[in-house]
């Protein structure tokens, strides 16, 4: 295999992966707990954009209040990273990486 090939390849992704992450902010996941009662909004930088409290969870007592924010908060989390990943296997096409391994290093 051509080097030179190689290292225009590997240049070629790297200016991809750059764009990616400037283009993070704009991708956003929700996550939600107590049936809607909390919905966190997250951006793909792993900001948290938007909080939303149902004014009933202020008559539960302060544990229950605070898992229900922590719940929706690790949710919209987990929903941006499978966001991101989709986006990312969108931008890497075929490359094949090893198990475990995951875009951007």
């Amino acid at each position: 295999m051509d080097f030179g090939k190689m290292l225009k390849q590997a240049q070629e992704m790297q200016e991809k992966v750059n764009h990616f992450k400037e283009k993070l902010k704009d991708v956003q996941a929700e996550g939600v707990s107590g049936g809607g009662l909390v919905v966190a909004v997250m951006n793909g930088s792993h900001e948290l954009v938007n909080l939303k409290i149902d004014d009933k969870v202020f008559d539960e007592d302060k544990e229950i209040r605070n898992d229900l924010i922590i719940a929706a908060v690790n949710n919209a989390k987990k929903a941006v990273e499978i966001k991101t990943q989709e986006e990312m296997s969108k931008l890497t096409g075929d490359l094949k990486l090893p198990p475990g391994m995951k875009f951007p290093f």
